[in-house]
């Protein structure tokens, strides 16, 4: 059986160097937030126990795990270093036996796979540590190795000669550990430094003058070694992940024909056959079924869900609303908490006013029904299979359009119904 694993998320910084408000933390990169994308991956991982360290602005962040059971979550304090934010995790775990994977809040990166690998090189070991090759090695610490390429140490930038500045191995700052010696170790931990810190590498070099052995994996992918201090750095990042998630989609047989103007979030599902057309933007939560074409300049948010065949063309926005097999809606439209019916046709121009500045309204569009260019639908309204609108109609709340009639004008009605106040008795035609 193998050792249970216990994940410590190191999430307290400031962030200082966004220059924003939010939390570092917090920040959105393709549908989560860094913080989310980190404990989605690790949490692949399956760990036993999972704890996260927070300190600045605290409640905010803890407010966005409400729906994440089973974390732990604990207050660093005053920063004083990450082996001080290692200690406190710790004491969290008292009493647990295993393996403990070090992970940070701005490193969304890194992929579950990569995780697994640093935890399985740490097995028969006091510790694994992930580095990388990236392009530029400024600021960031060195690895030490003998001539056996045998791990020997880790040199803060800082700190390094002429000749340690020259290697470009660097240490990423994620490890994993035998927590039974993990603890000494960071008992042995002092702030005799320029920062007046405890730093999380120096446990590596107590393990090793201890004599134990450390192994380490390399980042294959430098860029997974990225971490967010800044908004260019978030850009980067964020730049990295639509890749990796428009690849996905391609490779599931999704044609989308621009991804350098297309952006996808996490969290979004696209059959096989869909086209997706330059300029659109698809929103974490979306369904997207196989044949169907979206964009271009399309706009889908969470609870868009477009079946079999449907088809959303430009400067459409969709948002919590069903488009049934074939439906289409394929110029300047907003469709807002509705629900569309099959081959139905929502010409250009369509409003669902589906929000009366208190709550939101639905509005179902029956089967093959053809709703007329410039409508206005004043939800909560039903129009009924093989209905139609005529252009400009604007439909008041709670009406309910019968299956094959036609309404026309303002408001609409239907059409040989006489317009109040018309002596003669007219159509509306």
């Amino acid at each position: 059986m193998s050792r249970p694993l216990a994940v410590v998320v190191l999430a307290a910084g400031k962030g200082t160097r966004t220059k924003v408000s939010l939390p570092k933390v917090l920040l959105p990169i393709c549908g989560r937030t860094l913080l989310a994308t980190v404990l989605d991956e690790v949490g692949e991982l399956g760990p036993a126990r999972t704890v996260v360290v927070l300190h600045h602005q605290k409640d905010r962040v803890e407010a966005t795990l409400a729906d994440r059971p089973g974390l732990t979550i604990v207050d660093q304090g005053e920063p004083r270093g990450t082996g001080h934010a290692v200690q406190v995790a710790m004491q969290a775990l008292e009493g647990f036996d295993g393996d403990v994977l070090i992970c940070y809040g701005d490193m969304p990166l890194l992929s579950a796979g990569t995780y697994a690998e640093l935890r399985d090189a740490a097995a028969g070991h006091a510790a694994s540590i992930l580095t990388a090759f990236p392009d530029d090695v400024a600021g960031l610490g060195r690895i030490l190795r003998d001539e056996d390429f045998q791990l020997r140490g880790i040199r803060e930038d800082r700190d390094c000669s002429e000749e340690e500045r020259a290697i470009d191995e660097i240490n990423v700052g994620v490890y994993c550990y035998d927590a039974a010696r993990l603890r000494p170790a960071l008992a042995a931990l002092s702030d005799d430094n320029v920062q007046g810190e405890l730093y999380l590498t120096d446990t590596v070099a107590h393990l090793l003058e201890a004599g134990e052995s450390v192994e380490s994996v390399v980042c294959e992918d430098p860029t997974e070694a990225l971490g967010v201090n800044s908004l260019v750095q978030l850009a980067e990042a964020r730049a990295v992940l639509q890749t990796r998630i428009h690849e996905q989609h391609l490779a599931a047989g999704v044609l989308i024909e621009d991804p350098a103007t297309t952006t996808i979030d996490h969290g979004v599902t696209i059959g096989a056959d869909t086209v997706v057309l330059p300029n659109t933007v698809i929103r974490t939560g979306v369904t997207i079924g196989s044949g169907c074409e979206v964009g271009p300049f399309a706009h889908l948010r969470d609870g868009a869900v477009l079946e079999d065949g449907a088809a959303v063309g430009n400067f459409v926005e969709v948002k919590k609303s069903t488009l049934g097999p074939g439906a289409k809606a394929k110029h300047l439209a907003y469709l807002g908490d509705a629900e569309i019916g099959a081959k139905a046709n929502i010409g250009a121009g369509t409003i669902t006013a589906n929000y009366d500045g208190k709550n939101k309204h639905r509005t179902v569009v029956g089967e093959g029904a053809f709703v007329g260019s410039g409508t206005v639908l004043v939800a909560p309204v039903h129009v009924g299979a093989g209905a139609r609108t005529g252009a400009g109609a604007i439909v008041t709340r709670n009406a309910e359009i019968g299956a094959g009639e036609t309404w026309v004008g303002v408001p609409a009605r239907r059409l040989g119904v006489p317009v109040p106040g018309d002596a003669a008795g007219g159509d509306e035609s």
